[in-house]
């Protein structure tokens, strides 16, 4: 994922971090349901964006064919997703196109110099194993996990997973979040104790190093040559570090991992939002485009859990409809059915697969909470 340094930047400048207050500006009430706006939009994703060779093109309807290996991850958890709500084969049917598909698009191989771009293909492989019970994809995750834990050195910043193979002093939270998610995961299909010493291991560290415990702000990067932080906070690397507390308070039960998920919780949806709409900001195009919608999907599963405090609860509940509501009503062109990198306008020409995943998981996230929401 090649964003860090510029985008890094251009966020701090722009957007900042500004508290908001807890309002709601509109008030549009949706006709259809939850499941019913996720079954529309992931199902154009698919057609929208598939390509026959097994992959997603850049952008919709044939205007881009190109490929980007860590988007399709995402794209695909969205397929999964719906085949999840759904059981319906005919989304099962793209996974096994998919698998191969990206391996020949790629190169012939799973690998890829980027660490967390890896480590997104090998969550969605994760994923698709614990659905099908196929081999293959869990002989993948395993191939694909062998390599990225290489990215771990302590030569650098005292530990951390570095971005990239060809900058091991650059330690970014967008490859350690993924990677203790992904070994924790391990961990739960194995039991392999080795996966939970990661998972623990590359959390703390990141808390150590990446992180605010008094705000919940989630810092960018480090440069272990000279150890200046980054202090850009971004909703992927909230949402991935939000992530790995969840896991973590699900294996452990641990108290201080559901403190840690409060914090980064607020810290998002009062500091990093669109102040005129009280939904998360737009992050830019390209890379920046999937951000908000990676945030969402493991907000949601820490909604999930119990235990979350009844009044805080109350409040990221309503944030998440917020976000649809207004996703829904005023960021899609519509009979289009387009999304841009902001959820509070519609975009200008087509939709890019960065972007228009990133809602489709806002609305197959809210699908699948829906029963639980007040």
């Amino acid at each position: 994922m090649k964003k860090i340094v510029m985008l890094s930047s251009m966020l701090l400048l722009l957007f900042g971090c500004t508290k908001v207050e807890d309002t709601y500006p509109y008030d549009d009430t949706i006709q259809e349901s939850w499941t019913a706006i996720a079954t529309q939009v992931s199902d154009k994703m698919i057609t929208g964006f598939w390509n026959e060779a097994g992959y997603f093109n850049n952008a919709i309807n044939q205007s881009d064919l190109g490929f980007q290996y860590w988007p399709n991850a995402h794209a695909m958890d969205v397929v999964i997703d719906t085949y999840l709500r759904t059981k319906d084969a005919k989304y099962s049917a793209y996974f096994s196109k998919w698998f191969e598909g990206v391996k020949v698009k790629n190169g012939n191989n799973y690998y890829n110099v980027f660490y967390d771009d890896m480590e997104w293909n090998a969550l969605t492989m994760l994923r698709l194993y614990e659905v099908t019970k196929e081999q293959k994809y869990r002989d993948a995750v395993l191939l694909l996990w062998a390599d990225i834990i290489k990215g771990w050195n302590e030569q650098f910043a005292g530990g951390g997973l570095a971005w990239r193979k060809d900058m091991l002093y650059s330690k970014n939270a967008c490859s350690n979040g993924p990677a203790s998610i992904l070994a924790a995961r391990l961990y739960n299909l194995t039991k392999d104790e080795s996966y939970l010493t990661w998972a623990k291991k590359i959390y703390e560290w990141q808390k150590a190093t990446l992180y605010n415990p008094s705000s919940g702000a989630v810092y960018d990067n480090i440069n272990g040559e000279t150890d200046a932080v980054d202090q850009t906070t971004l909703t992927y690397n909230q949402g991935t570090f939000l992530g790995t507390a969840v896991e973590l308070f699900k294996i452990t039960k641990d108290q201080i991992y559901l403190v840690d998920a409060q914090k980064i919780s607020y810290y998002t949806i009062t500091r990093c939002t669109d102040i005129g709409n009280n939904i998360l900001r737009d992050e830019g195009s390209g890379d920046g485009a999937l951000f908000k919608g990676i945030f969402i999907r493991y907000f949601v599963d820490y909604l999930d859990l119990e235990g979350i405090n009844a009044d805080y609860r109350a409040k990221f509940e309503k944030f998440l409809v917020n976000n649809g509501k207004i996703a829904w009503t005023k960021g899609t062109s519509l009979p289009t059915l387009f999304f841009g990198s902001s959820w509070s306008q519609p975009p200008v020409g087509n939709s890019e697969i960065t972007a228009y995943t990133s809602a489709a998981m806002l609305f197959e996230g809210l699908a699948r909470y829906q029963t639980k929401l007040k």
